[in-house]
C-alpha cells in the first residue's frame, strides 16, 4: 500500500499536467491571428501595401474553397465574350473573334449563329475582331441587342441589331450603326466592352488609340473618345442621346458622351449586379490594374493613364500629381501576367460562400483570382485558381452564376465552387 500511494499519487500529478498543457495550448492557439492562406494577400486601396496581420482579416477564407472549371461547350472558334439576354430563356450566348454570335441552348451549341457579321468584322491583329456583345434591358420585348467589333479598317464599331421574341437567328439585315470610333494605325489597345448600367443607359469602354505610352495623347484628351468609359441613351434620339446628367456635357471641347477617362485598355468592365458598382479592368502598360466606381459616382473619374500607370507615376516613377486621379483598388505587374481579363462580382446562389467576391483573371497564366472588400479602403486578393488557360472573357447567366471563355481552346467552362472538408 505504501508503494502504490505515491504512484498513484505520481499518475494524478502527471495527467494534470498534460491537461493543463492542452489547455494553454488551446487558449494560445485561438488567440493568435490565422495563417495565411496559401496565394492570399491584403491591399491597400491604391498601393497594395498593409499593416502587419491585415492578411488575417475578412470574411474569405480560400483554403476551405475549392474551384473548378466545367466544360458546357466546347468547338467554339476564339471565344471572346459570353452572357446572357435575361429574358427567361437560359439561353447563353457567346461572340467568337471572327464575327460570329453562337447560341447554347439547352447545354448545348447550337450549328446556326444568332448572327454572322464576318464579312463586316477586321480580325487581323490578335485584339482585334467581334469584341462584346449586350442585350437590351426591354430584350424580351423589342428584341434589340448591341455588338461591338472592329472593321476592316480597325474602327471601333457599335451597331444594333434585332431578333424575333424567342427565336434563334437575329435579322442581318436589321443592323443599325450607332456608333463608328477611328482608331489609330496601332493594332492594340482597342477596349471594346459594351454593357447596360442599372441606369438602362450603354456604356462603351474604348482603349486609348495604340501603341505604346498612350503616344497619341488621348487618354487625357476630353476630346477624343480614345481612353475612355462613354455613356449614351439608345433609346433616346437618332443614332442616341447623350444622358443630361453626363459630367462633361457643358464642359468646353469635351465630348459629352464621356463618362469616365484615364484608361489604356478597358477590355472589361462590369456592374454589380446587386449594388450597381462599376469594375473596370485595365490592361496596363505595365500593370494590369482592378478601378472601382460606386454606383453613387456622378463620372467624371480620371482613373490616371498616362500620368500614372497603376499606382506608379509614368514613365519613370518620378513625383506626379496624383491629387485629381483614382488609384485603382488592386493592381500587379506584368511578372504575375501580362493581361488582366476583367470579371464579375458574384452574385449567385450556389456557392454563398463567394458572394460579393470579384473574381477576375489574368488572360496569359490563366490565374484566376478574387478581391474582397475589407469595407476599411482595403481590398484582399485571394487566387483560387492557376487554369493555365488563355482567359479571353468571364461571364453571368441569368441567376448569376459565372462563367468564363478560353480563346485558346474555344471551350466555355462554369465555375464551380466547393466547400473543402
Amino acid at each position: 500500500m505504501k508503494i502504490i500511494l505515491p504512484i498513484f499519487l505520481a499518475v494524478v500529478i502527471a495527467l494534470v499536467v498534460v491537461v493543463a498543457g492542452l489547455a494553454y495550448r488551446q487558449f494560445t492557439t485561438a488567440s493568435q491571428p490565422a495563417p495565411r492562406a496559401p496565394g492570399s494577400e491584403s491591399s491597400a486601396a491604391a498601393s497594395g501595401n498593409q499593416p502587419p496581420g491585415a492578411e488575417s482579416e475578412g470574411r474569405f477564407d480560400p483554403a476551405t474553397i475549392q474551384l473548378r472549371l466545367d466544360p458546357v461547350v466546347g468547338g467554339l472558334a476564339a471565344p471572346t465574350f459570353v452572357t446572357n439576354a435575361d429574358d427567361g430563356t437560359g439561353r447563353l450566348f457567346v461572340v467568337e473573334r471572327a464575327g460570329r454570335v453562337r447560341v447554347i441552348a439547352n447545354g448545348r451549341l447550337l450549328p446556326a449563329p444568332l448572327l454572322d457579321l464576318t464579312p463586316l468584322v477586321g480580325s487581323r491583329g490578335e485584339e482585334q475582331g467581334l469584341l462584346s456583345l449586350a442585350f437590351h434591358p426591354d430584350f424580351s420585348r423589342n428584341g434589340f441587342f448591341f455588338v461591338c467589333y472592329t472593321d476592316p479598317s480597325g474602327s471601333v464599331v457599335v451597331a444594333r441589331y434585332s431578333v424575333p421574341s424567342g427565336a434563334n437567328v437575329a435579322d442581318g439585315r436589321s443592323g443599325k450603326v450607332i456608333l463608328r470610333v477611328p482608331h489609330a494605325q496601332a493594332q492594340n489597345n482597342y477596349g471594346g466592352q459594351i454593357a447596360f448600367g442599372p441606369d438602362r443607359y450603354l456604356y462603351v469602354g474604348l482603349g486609348d488609340g495604340g501603341g505604346s505610352g498612350d503616344q497619341f495623347r488621348n487618354a487625357q484628351n476630353l476630346g477624343s473618345f480614345l481612353g475612355k468609359i462613354l455613356r449614351i441613351d439608345v433609346d433616346d434620339d437618332d443614332p442616341y442621346g447623350v444622358p443630361t446628367d453626363n459630367p462633361f456635357t457643358e464642359v468646353s471641347g469635351a465630348r459629352p458622351e464621356v463618362w469616365a477617362y484615364g484608361l489604356r485598355d478597358p477590355r472589361r468592365f462590369s456592374f454589380d449586379r446587386l449594388s450597381g458598382d462599376l469594375f473596370i479592368a485595365d490592361v496596363g502598360q505595365t500593370y494590369g490594374e482592378i478601378n472601382h466606381q460606386g454606383s453613387r459616382s456622378n463620372g467624371g473619374e480620371n482613373y490616371g493613364w498616362a500620368i500614372m500607370d497603376g499606382t506608379h507615376c509614368y514613365p519613370s516613377g518620378d513625383r506626379c500629381n496624383r491629387n485629381p486621379l483614382e488609384e485603382p483598388i488592386h493592381e500587379y505587374d506584368h511578372g504575375q501576367g501580362c493581361a488582366v481579363t476583367g470579371g464579375f462580382v458574384y452574385g449567385g446562389t450556389a456557392a454563398r460562400d463567394v458572394q460579393d467576391l470579384y473574381v477576375y483573371a489574368d488572360a496569359c497564366t490563366g490565374r484566376i483570382w478574387a478581391l474582397e472588400d475589407l469595407r476599411d479602403g482595403r481590398w484582399r486578393r485571394s487566387q483560387l485558381l492557376d487554369s493555365r488557360l488563355r482567359v479571353s472573357s468571364f461571364g453571368e447567366d441569368e441567376d448569376g452564376e459565372l462563367y468564363l471563355t478560353s480563346s485558346a481552346s474555344g471551350v466555355v467552362y462554369r465555375l464551380m465552387f466547393a466547400e473543402v472538408g
